[in-house]
């Protein structure tokens, strides 16, 4: 397990912003051989979405041979509704890139049965041969995806009723109004997040200091689903200064110290002659 501290939010959307370039660089996705990746949705990682915006811009950067799926969508919000995940993955990166609609995987929660399309998201998951690389975001409260307080740590994409204290807590995205937030969603669940190659989970802002205190310093506990991929073989916990306010002074130091090993994997492509470049260009 990884601990990358950053200075401040711009600090660490950068960094996983080029984490994340030199990951689908370095497998050299091609026409047989596609780089899966899991995103999520939410304030936290926009910072990253337009940094990779940027990336493809600036002709580092293709997602041609790139397969997203989602982590979740709200059930019952058309898809066009401005507070869809749907239309924010479109909005803040899908529409700024060259990836290939039919490459992009969001859950439709609009779906006439809505666990048979919980069941099928988890088979193109696996019919793409697995997600690459995952990653997250997580609530004041540990959550991951819509997996709150309570859910199983080997839990699948399934239907899931939201918590009151979510409900509130999204009411701000809908004019305070909270008869009109979702009370339901569809999520991948914890189990199938740990199912991935890789995981990489971005927490920023001294409100997620308690839950990544309990994600690093605390054992594994479903009542913190975050605190799951302590377990998970290859996870890197991404956070900016505000969000280590709970950790022990010692586990800074040492996880800062790092930070040299760290900055190794963030390099830029001519620092890092492992980095094969993709051209935007490529066939």
């Amino acid at each position: 397990m990884r601990l990358v501290i950053l200075d401040n939010y711009d600090s660490a959307s950068e960094w996983s912003a080029k984490y994340v370039r030199n990951r689908i660089l370095t497998f050299n996705p091609g026409p047989d051989n596609y780089f899966t990746l899991g995103l999520p949705t939410g304030s936290t990682p926009k910072g990253m979405y337009k940094k990779l915006v940027e990336f493809h811009k600036e002709g580092e950067l293709s997602f041609k041979y790139v397969k997203t799926f989602n982590m979740d969508e709200y059930v019952g919000l058309p898809r066009d509704h401005p507070e869809s995940y749907h239309t924010f993955m479109w909005d803040n990166l899908f529409k700024h890139i060259d990836i290939i609609p039919e490459n992009v995987h969001i859950l439709d929660g609009n779906a006439e049965d809505l666990q048979n399309e919980c069941d099928e998201f988890e088979k193109k998951i696996e019919e793409a041969g697995g997600i690459e690389l995952f990653i997250g975001g997580i609530g004041p409260d540990g959550h991951i995806a819509f997996n709150e307080p309570g859910s199983s740590l080997v839990s699948r994409t399934r239907v899931k009723t939201l918590a009151q204290d979510t409900i509130e807590a999204n009411a701000r995205f809908f004019n305070g109004d909270i008869s009109k937030v979702p009370t339901m969603a569809l999520t991948v669940g914890v189990g199938t997040v740990m199912d991935a190659r890789e995981v990489m989970i971005l927490i920023t802002g001294a409100h997620k200091s308690f839950a990544l205190y309990k994600a690093i310093e605390e054992g594994v506990c479903h009542m913190w689903t975050v605190s799951a991929f302590q377990q998970h073989p290859k996870s890197t916990f991404v956070c900016d200064e505000d969000a280590t306010l709970e950790l022990r002074v010692k586990t800074v130091k040492y996880f800062k110290s790092l930070m040299y090993v760290h900055n190794k994997l963030v390099a830029d492509l001519e620092e890092n002659p492992k980095a094969k470049k993709q051209r935007i260009s490529q066939d």
